[in-house]
């Protein structure tokens, strides 16, 4: 599909679909999981100290909450929990947003029996807090010298935390959690997801920070430029930006997967995408869209069909005999 736009470069990067699944992510530093492994038993070690109010939201299949609870560093996050208002919570999901920030819930996930958390990664929406920016272009700068401090690994604790919240809520669902996160949620979740067994299955829509020497030299809108221009001129940084490769962890996650990469797309180059979902090394499954970050002819049927399968991507069977508790409201 040939699609008409406005910008000054082509949103494929003239790449097939045959080229997209053939890219490849090159090798991490020696120590990547290591580094991880680390930062994830310390976030383990937090108490995310949940609490939940009423929220003045309705809706007539789930209970609306807000919710706040604390990550590394101290730092509060908030954000909002969607409970069932029949049946039972037998799973939990936590649902990453993209740049754009989060307004409220979503209350169209294909899901059932399931806790749904929407946090606001830290620095945005509801969790938005100086001197961290709003501004996607600055927000991904930040403390991007400083390997262990660089706001990106922060807001990958903020997962964590995000599940040790659920689990610390709905002690029976613990191994039985899914993540879902677009764009730049979607990248966080890879980068989480590697590291964290109680997740058990993930979906990343158009995920960005894959294949990170790449991503810095094609064009975009997004947050990729604004980390070229830096990179120009700090170029010690590029090592740094390594640790922080999306693609680099999704070649160490061994749990479901399903990815829905894009052939068109302005704000995260396709084979930046890609690159996420061909590292995956088993358990994957790609869906292609037509277009990412862009309005298509199609858009609306192809919308339906994700989530009918993510309708039972999210319902399979998680495990069996899962212990079903009493809901706290």
């Amino acid at each position: 599909m040939t699609l008409l736009h406005p910008f000054p470069f082509d949103p494929s990067h003239g790449l097939s679909p045959d080229a997209l699944m053939a890219v490849r992510v090159p090798e991490g530093p020696a120590d990547f999981a290591g580094f991880w492994q680390e930062r994830a038993r310390r976030a383990r070690r937090v108490d995310p100290e949940p609490a939940l109010r009423q929220c003045p939201l309705t809706h007539p299949d789930w209970q609306v909450l807000e919710i706040a609870y604390r990550s590394t560093g101290d730092f509060p996050i908030r954000g909002w929990l969607l409970l069932p208002r029949s049946g039972t919570v037998t799973r939990g999901l936590v649902v990453g947003h993209g740049y754009g920030g989060r307004e409220g819930p979503d209350f169209d996930w294909p899901v059932e029996e399931t806790a749904i958390l929407f946090p606001c990664f830290r620095g945005l929406s509801l969790s938005a807090r100086a001197p961290i920016s709003q501004d996607p272009a600055w927000h991904v700068l930040h403390d991007i010298d400083k390997r262990d401090d660089y706001i990106i690994g922060s807001c990958v604790e903020d997962l964590w935390l995000a599940v040790s919240a659920l689990t610390q809520l709905y002690p029976w669902i613990e191994g039985h959690i899914g993540y879902a996160g677009t764009s730049f949620g979607g990248g966080i979740g890879a980068l989480g997801i590697a590291f964290d067994e109680r997740i058990d299955r993930g979906f990343l829509s158009v995920p960005t920070f894959g294949h990170q020497a790449l991503w810095r030299t094609l064009p975009s809108i997004g947050s990729a430029a604004s980390v070229r221009d830096f990179v120009d001129r700090h170029p010690e940084t590029a090592e740094t930006l390594r640790y922080f490769d999306a693609a680099t962890a999704a070649s160490l996650i061994e749990v479901p997967m399903l990815v829905a990469a894009a052939l068109f797309d302005p704000v995260v180059a396709p084979p930046c995408q890609f690159a996420v979902a061909n590292a995956l090394p088993k358990c994957q499954e790609i869906f292609i869209l037509d277009a990412g970050h862009f309005e298509y002819p199609g858009q609306e049927a192809q919308e339906a069909l994700l989530r009918e399968r993510l309708r039972s991507f999210f319902q399979a069977p998680w495990t069996e005999n899962i212990v079903v508790g009493t809901v706290p409201g």
